[in-house]
């Protein structure tokens, strides 16, 4: 087995993936997931907690976009505006060559009901991560909280119309038009 050759992170992924969507996510082993990448189990463990995290890991991978947004944003941006350039900065780890991948990771969580709750967990610590970077910046409560949500929201909508079949517009254009929707909404009648 390959053990030491680069890479082992994506073919556990990639692997892991391709046996959750043919056989199931539930019947699928980490023995398995690792056999299918040419590694050992204990490779998958120096990579991923469990076999749950192979899927939730991009969490971390795109928080730092986030937070790069945050920080390169003007010091006089509004805090909607600020998660706006957050979102933006972000949306940019979702090329068209990763499209296909995240189409098939969500169709793997959409058919595990027990992954959903992972997935909102991932999603409330993104949230509360960008809420302290707001704080940090002298953003008070509860702006920094609600636009740190509404900002994951806004995210979180963007990433599902992008993985819709058919969907080709970069991600970084659907975001904006959703924030141009949320600012419709809450705009004065």
């Amino acid at each position: 087995m390959g053990r030491w050759e680069p890479g082992a992170r994506e073919r556990l992924q990639g692997a892991a993936l391709s046996l959750y969507s043919g056989k199931g996510f539930e019947v699928t082993t980490v023995a398995e997931i690792a056999q299918a990448a040419g590694l050992t189990e204990r490779t998958f463990y120096r990579h991923f907690a469990d076999k749950r995290e192979v899927l939730f890991a991009i969490y971390d991978e795109f928080t730092q976009p986030f937070l790069d947004g945050i920080e390169d944003a003007p010091r006089d941006a509004r805090p909607i505006d600020v998660m706006a350039a957050a979102v933006a900065r972000a949306s940019g780890f979702f090329t068209a060559e990763r499209q296909p991948y995240s189409r098939a990771r969500q169709g793997v969580i959409t058919d595990n009901p027990e992954l959903h709750e992972r997935e909102l967990l991932k999603l409330a610590s993104l949230a509360a991560t960008l809420a302290t970077a707001l704080r940090e910046r002298g953003v008070p409560e509860p702006s920094a909280t609600l636009s740190a949500e509404m900002g994951v929201t806004v995210y979180r909508v963007s990433f599902e119309m992008w993985i819709a079949d058919g969907e080709s517009r970069p991600m970084a254009d659907i975001a904006s038009g959703v924030f141009a929707e949320l600012g419709a909404l809450t705009a004065p009648a």
